[in-house]
């Protein structure tokens, strides 16, 4: 028999309201009839890219990030806009970021990133048929484009330049994929 499990929301105050996230503590009833906190942070949701040349190599780009006060390897991803088509975003993100336009986009997979205090939806895709366009960062945005082959991709996990959860996940998506014949 299966055990209840949900928290009902009794009461929501609202901390802070950003420009990429907002930030709200609930008071939720546990199943066993007692109340706690909960603090959560509300996101719109993301694209992220995984695209691969021709010449069979990862698209990424090295960013510094702040909240981790370093430079780091990602594949291609950004924050969806209101009402914006995850598809529609991650073409967008990927011709913004990298200068690429994908002839083939296929979506693989949707996740969490940190579902104890965040509701961020990551929508994950498989780019192909590469074809060279224009750069146009957000102005905000300094981004260098780098690309890997697979063998180079293990070694920055293994050395820490490649360290988000995301990135990981692609390259091991893509050696699966080759391994499995689906490249």
């Amino acid at each position: 028999m299966k055990q209840n499990l949900e928290e009902k929301t009794i009461a929501t105050q609202k901390i802070f309201t950003g420009k990429v996230i907002d930030l709200q503590v609930d008071d939720v009833l546990l199943p066993n009839g007692n109340v706690s906190k909960r603090e959560i942070v509300t996101h719109p949701g993301a694209v992220a890219v995984m695209a691969l040349t021709e010449e069979d190599k990862l698209v990424l780009v090295r960013q510094f990030r702040k909240a981790l006060e370093k430079t780091i390897l990602e594949i291609p991803a950004g924050k969806l806009e209101k009402g914006e088509d995850p598809m529609d975003s991650a073409r967008r993100e990927l011709e913004e970021e990298t200068g690429y336009q994908a002839g083939r986009l296929e979506e693989v997979v949707s996740f969490y990133t940190s579902p104890g205090f965040a509701d961020e939806k990551i929508h994950l895709y498989w780019a192909t048929g590469l074809q060279k366009g224009t750069r146009n960062p957000d102005e905000d945005e300094f981004v260098e484009l780098v690309e890997l082959t697979m063998e180079e991709c293990f070694k920055r996990i293994e050395n820490g330049e490649i360290c988000d959860a995301k990135t990981i996940f692609a390259v091991y998506y893509w050696k699966n994929r080759v391994e499995a014949g689906n490249e």
